[in-house]
């Protein structure tokens, strides 16, 4: 008997990073003792005073939480933004609270996908985190990945995106600082994308996940070129090591998050009202964050001078916790097994779509002794 079953399924592959963990597995199970730079999971320990000030918030009657999050909360991120972007946004209209950068990944695309249109096109960044993709297949669109060119810094080639795929275009994902790349985006890229967005009537989709890892100067973000088309996704998983809290936001164009403040409530994923506080808490402090990136930054000086005099070609590696580079032989599942077997676990850049092929991804989460014994292993091994 042929049950019912939905159809996005019969095209899923096994989750690369499910791959990753049999193979590492099967290679702890050989005794081989393994330094993991594959998982984008920071290892830090999230700042006491937010673990306090959840602590202090869990009610001793639980109740269901607010979907469109607290007016706390919601006035923490709007100052944020402010002190952050110098840009006033309203908490009531511009704002919504969601349970990390994933939830509001798949919401964003039920919201404007019409699988019996024939406007369900969007466009993914290639290489890019693989769920905007699973999501778009969930949702009925259709994914059309765009090549990050590395000559151009990893950004897109927005001249060569023909106009007829535009005007069939749903929703258009960018991703910076980029995630696996590392590299950022400038105002003119910022520009040109939302005036496309705006000139084709797509919506906009920013993933700025990684916007407070960086090692020079503090990126740009897209909700400073306006808010109409636009939707900036936000997460503390990374700047605030947050990532078991499952909290975030969406900002953006009031007509778009309006209608997700009318969604959400019948998905039943509010964000608990004690992991709100501790949210606010994590907004409210940028000492913290300056910590973060002190870290990242001496884990970084082991590896990145290294990659360097072995003569790879580097990736983007001016913000986020990772580093991308060109693989020096083989397929990047082939030299990714290869150093597997040497105890220095790297994702393969095929993970993150085709054009990831020859590049490999390490994100700087081990303690700075794991990075300095992994420097010594790739002394020999590159």
């Amino acid at each position: 008997m042929n049950r019912p079953r939905n159809s996005a399924f019969a095209s899923l592959a096994t989750y690369p990073f499910v791959r990753l963990d049999e193979a590492k597995a099967e290679a702890r199970g050989r005794g081989i003792q393994l330094i993991d730079f594959s998982i984008g999971d920071p290892h830090e320990e999230t700042p006491e005073r937010i673990r306090a000030r959840l602590l202090a918030s869990v009610p001793r009657r639980s109740s269901y939480p607010a979907a469109a999050g607290t007016p706390a909360l919601r006035r923490a991120v709007a100052d944020w933004i402010a002190g952050r972007y110098q840009v006033d946004v309203d908490p009531e209209a511009h704002l919504l609270p969601c349970n990390g950068s994933k939830e509001a990944v798949y919401l964003i695309h039920q919201a404007v996908i019409d699988p019996t249109s024939d406007r369900r096109v969007v466009l993914i960044p290639d290489p890019a985190y693989p769920v905007y993709e699973i999501a778009t297949r969930f949702a009925g669109g259709e994914p059309v990945p765009v090549p990050l060119v590395p000559e151009l810094g990893f950004l897109p080639d927005l001249s060569a995106l023909p106009p007829e795929l535009l005007a069939r275009t749903a929703l258009c994902w960018i991703n910076y600082p980029n995630n696996p790349t590392g590299a950022v985006a400038g105002p003119e890229f910022y520009s040109a994308i939302l005036d496309l967005a705006r000139r084709h009537g797509f919506w906009l989709a920013s993933d700025e996940a990684y916007s407070e890892i960086w090692f020079d100067h503090a990126p740009r973000g897209a909700i400073e070129f306006g808010l109409e088309n636009l939707l900036v996704f936000q997460t503390l998983s990374k700047r605030s090591a947050m990532t078991g809290y499952r909290s975030g936001f969406i900002a953006g164009d009031p007509e778009m998050i309006a209608l997700l403040r009318k969604i959400r409530p019948s998905q039943g994923v509010a964000t608990p009202a004690f992991v709100q506080e501790a949210a606010i808490e994590a907004w409210s402090d940028e000492e913290h964050v300056a910590d973060q990136r002190r870290i990242y930054a001496e884990k970084r000086e082991i590896l990145l001078p290294l990659l360097r005099r072995k003569g790879l070609r580097i990736g983007g590696t001016q913000a986020t916790f990772y580093l991308w580079f060109a693989t020096p032989r083989g397929s990047s599942e082939a030299f990714a097994r290869e150093l597997l077997e040497q105890g220095v676990v790297v994702t393969p850049g095929n993970y993150f779509g085709a054009a990831g092929e020859g590049w490999v991804r390490m994100a700087l989460v081990p303690t700075r002794e794991e990075c300095e014994r992994a420097a010594q292993i790739l002394e020999s091994a590159l």
